[in-house]
């Protein structure tokens, strides 16, 4: 059926996989960050955080993959130029790494705010009357709820990234869409590669949905027996 590219899609696969969950790691920590920015005392750190969000959230994935790649390349060799080092071209995979994170990283500062802010403050309140440090306080309080909290959002997230990783195809990146369509022009049948890509996406989705659930009820355990 696939007529010999089927190992070749594979392997797209894996790289598309590999992109998908470096760039979570990255976008994690951007969202950890820009959340913490968010709720701090300073206004400058607050104001630059929303403009983070704001622009990220505002304009279409596809038109900010261009402008963070592009822009990002020029801003490279300029600054390589300043130094006297020949220019070089970025390696596909970094910048849609670099990419994916940076825009996901937005919407995960979104998740974790939300999060952090249902936790009940009387609790992080106590904690602190006990002679908990801040630092103590978020590993024992807040962390725990936060990740029970956030891990709906976090699911619609994780599984719109998987899906956006198509994008980096676009950059040049050899990743499962890209051989599909070269795989769709050797042997003149788009449709049935496309849809082996389509069931490809489809299969990781669904694992991940399945895994995300499990892990919600797994830390939601002790939030229901307390409800009782």
């Amino acid at each position: 059926m696939l007529q010999g590219y089927g190992a070749s899609l594979l392997q797209g696969a894996a790289l598309t996989l590999a992109v998908a969950l470096a760039s979570l790691l990255l976008a994690l920590v951007l969202g950890l960050a820009g959340a913490t920015a968010k709720l701090s005392n300073s206004t400058f750190w607050r104001r630059t955080a929303t403009v983070y969000t704001t622009v990220i959230r505002g304009v279409p994935d596809l038109v900010l993959m261009m402008l963070i790649f592009y822009g990002g390349q020029i801003a490279v060799n300029a600054a390589l130029a300043a130094l006297g080092f020949e220019s070089v071209d970025i390696d596909p995979f970094i910048a849609g790494v670099a990419t994916l994170g940076f825009i996901f990283g937005a919407y995960f500062t979104e998740t974790f705010r939300g999060a952090i802010q249902a936790v009940p403050k009387g609790q992080i309140e106590a904690g602190r009357a006990f002679g908990m440090s801040p630092g103590l306080v978020f590993r024992r309080i807040t962390a725990p709820q936060m990740l029970r909290l956030a891990i709906p959002s976090f699911t619609n997230n994780w599984l719109v990234l998987v899906k956006s990783t198509a994008l980096v195809s676009l950059i040049g990146l050899n990743d499962m869409l890209q051989r599909a369509q070269q795989a769709a022009g050797a042997t003149r049948e788009p449709f049935t590669f496309y849809l082996a890509v389509g069931a490809l996406y489809l299969a990781v989705t669904s694992v991940s949905v399945l895994v995300l659930r499990a892990l919600e009820h797994r830390v939601s355990r002790g939030a229901k027996v307390a409800a009782l």
